[in-house]
């Protein structure tokens, strides 16, 4: 265990609070060993479909969901990924039922897309942009609640037919439980100051990662409701860690 003295921090991400519902055994329990500091940056995922898919946004695409319950299938990289929790959230939200087919990493999945064996996915925007330029999958939507700066031109699910769908993959700073509050406000400060700072707007911007900030009260609170909003996802797809 370290010390709560602000200089052995936990670099975390929304994969922490997935796993304190999806893992039965794990290392420590994150709101009651750990305070939260800062968030730092949020990156979208993108809703990919193959060409052969006959549906070109998200309003067609769940409704030909729902004409073929149980018809089309998305891929991950594996139980558990944020793109397998992307996928059930969107199956949850959007009233549609599609068969996951879990792989071991994203890369057999997003090939298996591309080549259409595999109807849908949720990837990263970084890595799928080039490919949706290139036409070999089509991009339905982004994640996140504002549309990404690596595909501006495609709208997000929330703003296309399911009002406040957001799945992205974020990182965050936490502190060992009892560190001085001083200490972990001045913490906030100064991740606060580095991410609004022009240059590293810019660099994020280019990788598709958006600045976050919230005051160590409200980092905390998402916390709480993140951990919240996918034990309801696991628990209503039975989603078991492997």
């Amino acid at each position: 265990k370290s010390p709560a003295d602000g200089y052995t921090l936990l670099l975390m991400s929304n994969t922490h609070t997935v796993n304190e519902t999806l893992m039965t055994t794990k290392p420590f329990v994150l709101m009651r060993d750990f305070v939260g500091i800062a968030p730092i940056n949020y990156s979208d995922l993108v809703l990919v479909a193959h060409p052969s898919v006959p549906a070109n946004n998200l309003k067609e695409l769940l409704r030909l969901a729902k004409e073929r319950p149980g018809k089309l299938n998305y891929a991950s990289s594996g139980p558990g990924t944020p793109y397998h929790m992307a996928g059930e959230l969107f199956k949850s939200m959007g009233g549609v039922y599609l068969v996951h087919i879990p792989y071991r990493g994203s890369s057999g999945a997003r090939t298996d897309v591309m080549g259409g064996q595999v109807d849908l996915m949720f990837d990263a925007v970084t890595t799928m942009s080039e490919v949706a330029r290139s036409g070999k999958v089509k991009a339905i939507a982004t994640t996140g609640l504002l549309r990404s700066s690596v595909l501006p031109d495609v709208p997000t699910v929330h703003e296309s037919g399911i009002p406040n769908y957001e799945a992205t993959i974020w990182l965050g700073l936490m502190a060992p439980k009892g560190t001085p509050p001083a200490i972990v406000k001045r913490l906030n400060e100064v991740v606060s100051s580095i991410a609004s700072q022009p240059e590293v707007k810019a660099a994020w911007g280019k990788q598709g990662a958006t600045p976050m900030a919230m005051s160590p009260a409200i980092f905390e609170k998402y916390l709480q409701d993140d951990i919240a909003k996918w034990a309801r996802v696991i628990k209503a797809a039975n989603i078991k860690a492997e």
